[in-house]
C-alpha cells in the first residue's frame, strides 16, 4: 500500500463543530495513487472498521466538505473514506503539460479503492462530476462495487461531434492564456470577497452553510488574501466534450443496484436525465425538494439518511 502518512486530521472543521455527537473519529492520510499523492480523510466511529463507503465530491468541491453527511454515516457504522481528487483540496496536481480528464480520475479512484478498502466490494457515492466518475469506475469494474449512489451525478450536457474541433482550439487558447499568466493559484481577494464568489456560484446554498465550507475551499495567499485551491487548469474548457452516448454505455455495464439522489426543482437535471437514468438496470430514486445541487452541503442529514438506508444500516443516530 503506497500510504505515505497517517495523522490525526488537522483541517478547519472540528469534531465540536459537527453537533452531531461524539465518538467519530477522523485522519487524514497521503495515499500516493495512478502516480499522484492524494490527501484522504476518513471517519469511523467507536474504533471500529466498519463497510468502507467511498465518498467523491464534485468539481471545484473537496473531500472535507463532506463533513456533515460523513460523520453521520460513520456514526452508523460505516467507515466512511472521502480523497481530494488530483488538482483538488490538498492533493497533488497534474504534471505540467498535462490535464484533467476524467479517465485520469477513474484511474486515480480504482487505486484508492484497491489500497482503501481491499478486496471486498465497496460502497460507492459520488456528487456531481465525482458521481459521473463513480458511474464510469463501477461500469468498468462493476465486482468492485456492490452500491452505487449518485446525487445528481449523471454528467454534464450532451455534445454534437461537430463541437470537438472548436472545443480543442478553445482549450489550447484558453491554456496559452494561463501559462501566460502563470498556473499559479491568483489570490481572489479577502475571505469576503471569496465568500461572495461563492454565494455567486451557489445562489440556492444559505450564506452560513457557504461560510462553514469556504475554508476548506480556499488556501492563504498572503496578506489577508486568500485563493481557491483548485487548481487553475480546471478553469478552461475540457478539450474533450461529454459524450451522453459512452455515460449510458457505462451505466448498462453497471449490476449493482443504483440510487439516484436529486436536490428536486432547484438541482441540476440534462435534458436528457431520463434516457440516462434509464440505462441502469437497478434503479432506486430519492428527491430532496429544495436541497438543490448541492445537497451534502444544504440537507446534509437527509443525505446521510438515505445512503445509510440504501446501504442497509438503519438510519445515522
Amino acid at each position: 500500500m503506497a500510504i505515505v502518512a497517517r495523522l490525526p486530521y488537522q483541517g478547519h472543521l472540528t469534531m465540536a463543530h459537527d453537533n452531531v455527537g461524539e465518538n467519530v473519529e477522523r485522519h487524514e492520510a497521503r495515499v500516493v495513487a495512478n502516480g499522484l499523492e492524494h490527501r484522504v480523510l476518513e471517519w469511523t466511529s467507536g474504533g471500529g472498521a466498519g463497510r468502507a463507503a467511498l465518498l467523491l465530491h464534485g468539481y471545484m468541491d473537496a473531500a472535507a466538505t463532506w463533513q456533515q453527511v460523513a460523520t453521520r454515516l460513520a456514526r452508523a457504522g460505516y467507515r466512511v473514506i472521502a480523497p481530494d481528487l488530483r488538482g483538488y483540496g490538498d492533493s497533488a496536481r497534474a504534471p505540467r503539460g498535462s490535464y484533467y480528464h476524467f479517465p485520469d480520475y477513474v484511474a486515480d479512484v480504482a487505486d484508492l479503492a484497491d489500497q482503501l478498502a481491499g478486496p471486498e466490494a465497496l460502497l460507492l457515492a459520488g456528487h456531481s462530476m465525482g458521481g459521473t466518475i463513480a458511474a464510469l469506475y463501477t461500469g468498468a469494474f462493476p465486482e468492485r462495487v456492490s452500491r452505487l449512489a449518485l446525487l445528481e451525478g449523471l454528467g454534464p450536457p450532451d455534445n454534437a461531434f461537430d463541437s470537438m474541433p472548436d472545443r480543442m482550439k478553445t482549450w489550447i487558447e484558453q491554456t496559452r492564456a494561463l501559462q501566460r499568466h502563470g498556473e499559479r493559484a491568483r489570490p481572489v481577494g479577502t475571505p469576503e470577497d471569496a465568500l461572495r464568489r461563492l454565494a455567486a456560484n451557489h445562489p440556492g446554498v444559505p450564506l452560513d452553510v457557504l461560510r462553514e465550507q469556504l475554508p476548506e475551499l480556499v488556501t492563504d495567499a498572503g496578506e489577508g488574501q486568500v485563493a481557491w485551491k483548485g487548481d487553475a487548469r480546471h478553469k478552461p474548457v475540457s478539450p474533450m466534450p461529454f459524450f451522453a452516448g459512452g455515460y449510458t454505455a457505462f451505466a448498462r455495464r453497471i449490476a449493482c443496484p443504483v440510487l439516484y439522489v436529486s436536490g428536486g426543482s432547484s438541482g441540476f437535471h440534462a435534458a436528457d436525465e431520463e434516457a440516462r437514468l434509464a440505462a441502469f438496470s437497478t434503479l432506486e430514486r430519492f428527491e430532496i425538494e429544495g436541497a438543490g445541487h448541492m445537497m451534502h452541503w444544504t440537507r446534509p442529514d437527509e443525505v446521510a439518511d438515505r445512503l445509510a438506508r440504501f446501504w442497509g444500516s438503519a438510519s445515522p443516530a
